[in-house]
């Protein structure tokens, strides 16, 4: 853990935090709710900080899992795509909509650590810990993912075949 004052800490990582919870929710309003809920479980839990390594990975484990409770009480809303979003020139924004229509067409799970390796720069074994999953899993997820993404964003929809690599 940091030098800093654990609260500090928490608060330093919101930013990141929101933007994590956008990407996931869809919407700005999905996204803060999962952003309160994460900062309200981590505070409810203050006792345990101490013993926290990772401030970061603990918190998007926190998000992860109430993001997973959330689609399986199949909240409406949770998909919607944003309707605010900021000006940028009318083909970027196209291409940002459709990039963010595929996301929306993966997995939960692959979408969760393409989300937390390419946005949020976070090594494998940092996704690992925070989703409780095993890194080849993560690596699994990322590489299905990954293509996954490449194909819809080729305007493929149709199920992806990767190669088998033999070690």
């Amino acid at each position: 853990m940091s030098d800093e004052a654990p609260p500090r800490q928490l608060l330093n990582w919101v930013p990141r935090l929101r933007r994590y919870a956008r990407a996931l929710a869809g919407n700005p309003s999905d996204a803060d709710d999962l952003v309160q809920d994460t900062l309200e479980r981590a505070w409810t839990r203050a006792a345990l900080w101490p013993g926290v390594l990772d401030m970061r990975a603990w918190l998007f484990g926190i998000m992860h899992n109430l993001h997973v409770d959330g689609l399986r009480r199949a909240r409406p809303g949770m998909q919607e795509l944003a309707e605010d979003e900021p000006a940028a020139p009318a083909v970027d924004r196209l291409v940002l909509r459709d990039l963010a229509a595929a996301l929306e067409l993966l997995p939960a799970e692959q979408k969760e650590v393409l989300l937390m390796v390419a946005l949020e720069d976070m090594s494998y074994a940092e996704v690992a810990q925070a989703l409780g999953i095993p890194v080849g899993t993560v690596m699994s997820r990322l590489s299905r993912g990954r293509e996954r993404l490449r194909s819809l964003m080729a305007g493929r929809a149709g199920p992806v075949h990767l190669k088998v690599v033999r070690q």
